[in-house]
């Protein structure tokens, strides 16, 4: 262990969770190890119980030195030349790739993930990200608007008056992340922001931070000038709360709860930040009456893949399947079926489809809310219990819940693992009442055998994304949510927008 060393062990760095000596990390500050003031706290493997490593324990002194090494740096990076930016990020993608295999061990152990989820989804999207906004560093960042005669005031002489909009930086971005996805959410973030000429300023998830402190000699290592990334950590809410209300941050990126989101837009609105928040979700997929057996086994598998991607930890799964009653009792006991038959247990073997939750109060939560599903008088089909084997570990089995009322808080409620209700619906009225009846609005489906119909639906879901028979993502789509799932939208060259501001030019032609 290293807790006085400058830089971590680095031969502790990507050991497996049960190393006699895993590695001390230190906050990443202006391009340098910094140590921390308050010492450091446990990161725990969710399969195992043991650790995996030791953060540092952030506070306010840390977040103001990494935002005026941000502030210091952001100016003259906003001056480099679009061509050199995407250089660095096409290279940090590269040294992503190149690097991956060794950080899997790490992304793995402190997240929890399956092998399956951290090899192909974690560190090659990251990757994907990156080299996305290397590319978008060089799309044009000014929109000429058509000149317009205007007649003289008192303001001024008229004229044939032209214009443009022009996006510049922000400055100062504070990107606070989720712990399901902790290096691609932070990729997300942190590579339009750089492609725009923004700094930024990163406060990882208190479960998960370790792969996104390794990024930062990564970063340097592909040439990203010191202090335009740096990240902070910490245990407790105390990190989050003085990078949002620290006067020389201009814009908070948020990726979490809803209630925590809503913190974050009071103590924002307090200085007028701008604020991009993805929030909480309860997807619906909608079964329509029409699907026929290709749509069927599509809807089956995606409403699945609530259990099987990455135990149900994603705010975009299809938690409740919306089922036309004609189908009702043949998705019932498919869905049974296939809850019963999955895999679950040590995320390291490659058999294995379902791991454990990120820690024991999520797991916690969880079966509260099943327990509380029973009393109301619902039925729980298949999981339910805590699984006596792996003896360790924080899971939840693969969990199926019928004779659902909307009201139920296991339907409206985001519990964010394997669990899946089935409500049935008579037409598409009601299927489109039940979808809209939560607070949330981030992501739905709807599943038919005809297109058009399911397009002609998806517009009176209050939803910011639908996927019509499929759980598939389209990167360059702008995402986001309605209602409390979220303000604003980014993904692809919504990405560069949300991390720009707009600066219009008149000139007297």
């Amino acid at each position: 262990m290293t807790t006085e060393a400058s830089t971590p062990d680095r031969s502790a760095v990507g050991a497996p969770a049960h190393s006699p000596a895993p590695a001390s990390y230190q906050h990443w500050i202006g391009g340098a190890w910094h140590r921390p003031a308050h010492g450091h706290y446990r990161i725990t493997d969710p399969a195992t119980e043991l650790p995996v490593g030791h953060a540092p324990e952030g506070g306010a002194e840390e977040v103001d030195a990494a935002v005026r090494a941000a502030r210091a740096a952001q100016e003259e990076w906003a001056a480099t030349p679009a061509r050199d930016r995407a250089r660095v990020l096409e290279r940090i993608g590269d040294l992503l790739t190149e690097r991956g295999p060794a950080l899997v061990p790490l992304l793995q152990a402190e997240t929890g993930a399956t092998l399956k989820v951290t090899r192909g989804m974690q560190l090659p999207t990251a990757a994907d990200r990156f080299r996305r906004y290397a590319r978008g560093a060089l799309e044009p960042d000014t929109v000429p608007l058509a000149p317009q005669p205007v007649g003289a005031s008192a303001l001024a002489p008229g004229g044939l008056i032209g214009a443009a909009a022009v996006r510049r930086p922000v400055g100062v971005v504070g990107c606070i992340t989720s712990y399901n996805f902790p290096l691609v959410n932070l990729a997300g973030k942190v590579a339009p922001a750089l492609a725009m000429g923004n700094a930024v300023v990163c406060k990882p998830a208190p479960q998960d931070p370790l792969t996104c402190l390794e990024l930062g000699p990564l970063l340097q290592e592909a040439g990203l000038p010191d202090g335009l990334y740096n990240a902070v950590t910490g245990s407790g809410a105390g990190p989050g709360e003085a990078l949002v209300a620290h006067p020389d941050v201009d814009m908070i990126s948020f990726t979490g709860s809803t209630s925590v989101g809503k913190k974050i837009a009071q103590s924002a609105g307090r200085g007028m930040k701008r604020t991009l928040m993805e929030l909480g979700g309860k997807g619906a997929a909608l079964v329509l009456d029409d699907a026929d057996g290709r749509v069927r086994e599509a809807a089956l598998g995606s409403i699945a893949s609530t259990w099987t991607f990455h135990s149900g930890q994603i705010c975009t799964a299809p938690t409740r399947a919306l089922v036309h009653r004609s189908l009702y009792d043949e998705f019932v006991t498919a869905l049974s079926r296939y809850a019963s038959a999955l895999t679950l247990g040590d995320p390291t073997n490659e058999r294995t489809v379902v791991g454990p939750l990120i820690s024991a109060a999520q797991r916690d939560r969880v079966e509260r809310h099943i327990a509380k599903a029973r009393e109301q008088g619902a039925t729980v089909l298949a999981g339910g219990e805590r699984p006596a084997e792996p003896a360790t570990g924080f899971y939840v089995a693969p969990t199926l819940i019928t004779d659902v009322a909307p009201g139920m808080a296991v339907a409206r409620e985001e519990l964010f693992g394997p669990v899946v209700v089935v409500l049935p619906f008579e037409d598409d009225d009601e299927a489109v009442r039940i979808a809209n009846s939560t607070p949330y609005g981030l992501y739905d489906y709807v599943f038919s055998g005809d297109t058009g119909r399911a397009w002609r639906l998806a517009g009176r879901l209050r939803s910011g994304n639908v996927g019509l028979n499929t759980v598939q993502r389209h990167p360059e789509t702008p995402f986001g949510g309605c209602k409390e799932s979220g303000v604003g939208r980014d993904g692809g060259s919504f990405g560069l927008h949300a991390y720009s501001e707009l600066q219009s030019l008149v000139w007297p032609s």
